[in-house]
């Protein structure tokens, strides 16, 4: 039975020690978490086409602008969508679309649907995620802090207005639908001082990690270890410090044990993420195993 003790956790990021288990199952949860874990992302955008005629100013708005409609899509698609996997269902398992034609699939238990509407200036007005305004409860708004993703820029004369429509899917279909980025793992290690008068020359630096942070000369602490990895790059190989540090401070790898972190795009947190990412490992391990005692 795997084990798993968090090391960090924040909304966007989590970082845990998998213990007692191997790589092909590192690897195999780092593959789910990118392709099986459903999110919300905006699949389908009917972009308004025309002419306005603003009777106040007497100016005259029409649907151009420098960046085609596919490019804007593509940019909508990958803007994170608030996701609670409880209130929705993908699309094709929507009951309300029985009777209807695939192109006009979709009720509010399969999508959710944003608007957006707005005019050019003459000094450019920069249209951005904080511009889409959805058609349903509040929580599902995109986050205050991705606002400020760019979609498009207007100026004079020109307008954008289009309705955006969001819906369940999986990585494995499109990477619209990856709510993770950054998905890694590497082998837990201890590390250990070999040589104490060698080691002064990285203690010198006054980094973050110095020799009060080893206990019998051992530093177990996955953080502290993480990060001693990535401050001994400032006396290793390639800096003129290699020759007088050399092995005094060396690593090794813990069986069994694994360091696993990734990032969110923000449609989820990461806790959510890596809960529907085991549970998905779970299912397939598990029709796996019922398939083949089928056929045995």
């Amino acid at each position: 039975m795997v084990k798993i003790e968090i090391i960090e956790e924040r909304d966007d990021h989590v970082t845990v020690l998998l213990k007692e288990t191997d790589r092909a199952f590192a690897n195999a949860l780092r593959r789910t978490l990118m392709c099986d874990v459903p999110k919300m992302a905006i699949s389908k955008v009917r972009f308004e086409l025309g002419t306005i005629d603003d009777s106040a100013t007497g100016e005259v708005y029409e649907s151009i602008g420098a960046i085609p409609d596919e490019v804007i899509a593509h940019r909508l698609a990958m803007i994170p969508i608030p996701t609670f996997h409880d209130e929705f269902c993908f699309l094709k398992d929507d009951p309300g679309n029985e009777g209807l034609p695939r192109e006009e699939w979709g009720t509010p238990a399969s999508q959710i649907i944003y608007h957006c509407s707005a005019r050019g200036t003459p000094e450019g007005h920069l249209v951005t995620a904080g511009d889409l305004n959805v058609l349903g409860e509040e929580k599902l708004q995109i986050p205050e802090m991705y606002h400020a993703i760019p979609i498009t820029k207007l100026f004079t004369g020109q307008y954008i207005e289009f309705y955006a429509y969001a819906v369940l899917g999986v990585g494995s279909d499109h990477s619209k639908w990856n709510p993770v980025s950054g998905v890694s793992f590497s082998s837990r290690k201890i590390a250990t001082i070999a040589r104490p008068g060698k080691a002064k020359e990285l203690w010198d630096l006054e980094l973050s990690i110095d020799k009060s942070d080893f206990k019998n000369k051992k530093l177990e602490d996955v953080k502290k270890v993480e990060t001693l990895i990535r401050e001994m790059h400032h006396v290793g190989d390639g800096t003129a410090r290699i020759e007088d540090f050399a092995d005094a401070i060396t690593l090794e790898e813990v069986p069994g044990e694994y360091v696993f972190s990734f990032d969110t795009d923000g449609s989820m947190t990461a806790r959510t993420a890596f809960s529907k990412g085991c549970m998905a490992l779970s299912a397939r391990f598990s029709n796996l195993s019922k398939q083949l005692a089928e056929d045995l």
